[in-house]
């Protein structure tokens, strides 16, 4: 093929991919006033937290966020997005190899959040109603090892890249691996799911970042479904920045961790993942140093975790906290791109 016809394939071919996150947008942005005539129907309102998962009172995070809880903010936002991006890629970008699996895990961890979300709602009182962490973390855990099967089996891959070193094959024990990589992004993406804007301008920029090294790598329906998440995210963040109108609740935080964790798997870019989410490694860490360190030492490591409610109770406005994560989240981006073309991916 000579230089002109490859350019004008490669055109096309982003063309495309652009058009597709436009219409999520478009799609995402008419389907939130159903989700806002819904959610103040039926009163979706985030409750408050009121004790960690060892069991104190969150005294610093109640103080932070007192005046947030005054006022009744929906749940589940992330249904919108989820609606939008399985529409469009069933109609427009479906294929086996490319999008069945993330788009399992987008339905898959959006199921599981969606229980957990519900049980809360039904719950009485203010306290932490919901899936207990053990059974969320059992229901992604099966659900990440069964995609892993299929990512192995159907789709016939037993090898993962090391940057700079080349491929490195594992034959079965891809499978634990692959539930290993989805079971900690999910679980990371709900943790960081804590300020206003914050988790939804993280994900745009991941998936933005996979989207590209996935275009590159010639996987253009894989970058078509990654870029259809951003273009939905961003209609959920144009409603979801300071002052929040709705949150994206477990069931986006979950839908969108999930699928992001298997994004990374088929662009084979698994260690350059803690890279590009650096964030949400930095938020999850910080919450597992806590516990830790409260169960063994009996003392805490920051005055709240995850990190961002520990910046905020140091006097970080929350917008300061967000932003400056944001940046982090696009200089990484932009790194993890350099090493994907560096070191062999691509």
């Amino acid at each position: 093929m000579d230089q002109n016809k490859l350019h004008n394939v490669f055109t096309q071919d982003l063309t495309g991919v652009f058009i597709l996150s436009v219409i999520a947008f478009i799609l995402a942005m008419m389907l939130t006033p159903l989700y806002t005539y819904l959610a103040y129907r039926y009163k979706f309102w985030k409750k408050q937290r009121m004790t960690s998962m060892t069991g104190e009172q969150l005294e610093v995070f109640t103080k932070l966020h007192a005046d947030k809880f005054k006022r009744n903010i929906p749940t589940m936002a992330g249904l919108i997005g989820i609606i939008a991006i399985v529409i469009i890629t069933m109609t427009l970008n479906l294929d086996r190899a490319e999008t069945y699996l993330p788009l399992a895990a987008l339905i898959g961890g959006g199921l599981v959040g969606l229980l957990d979300d519900i049980i809360n709602l039904k719950g009485q009182g203010t306290g932490v109603a919901g899936l207990r962490s053990e059974l969320k973390f059992t229901m992604i855990s099966v659900l990440a090892v069964v995609l892993g099967l299929w990512f192995f089996k159907n789709i016939g891959v037993d090898a993962v890249h090391l940057p700079f070193l080349g491929d490195w094959t594992l034959g079965w024990l891809i499978v634990p691996l692959f539930a290993f990589a989805v079971v900690a992004t999910s679980n990371a993406v709900n943790i960081s799911d804590g300020l206003d804007g914050l988790a939804g301008g993280l994900l745009t920029v991941s998936f933005g970042t996979f989207g590209i090294i996935a275009l590159l790598q010639g996987q253009i329906v894989l970058a078509g479904f990654c870029f259809t998440v951003v273009g939905a995210l961003l209609s959920y963040l144009w409603f979801n920045i300071y002052p929040a109108r709705f949150f994206m609740g477990d069931v986006g935080s979950f839908a969108f961790g999930t699928s992001l964790g298997v994004v990374a798997m088929m662009t084979n870019t698994l260690f350059l993942l803690p890279i590009i989410g650096i964030i949400f490694v930095i938020e999850a860490g910080s919450s597992l140093i806590q516990i830790l360190s409260k169960k063994f030492f009996h003392r805490k490591i920051f005055l709240s975790a995850p990190v961002h409610h520990h910046l905020e109770a140091t006097g970080w406005p929350e917008t300061k906290v967000t932003m400056r994560f944001w940046v982090i989240a696009c200089v990484a981006g932009f790194l993890g791109v350099l090493l994907a073309l560096a070191g062999g991916h691509i």
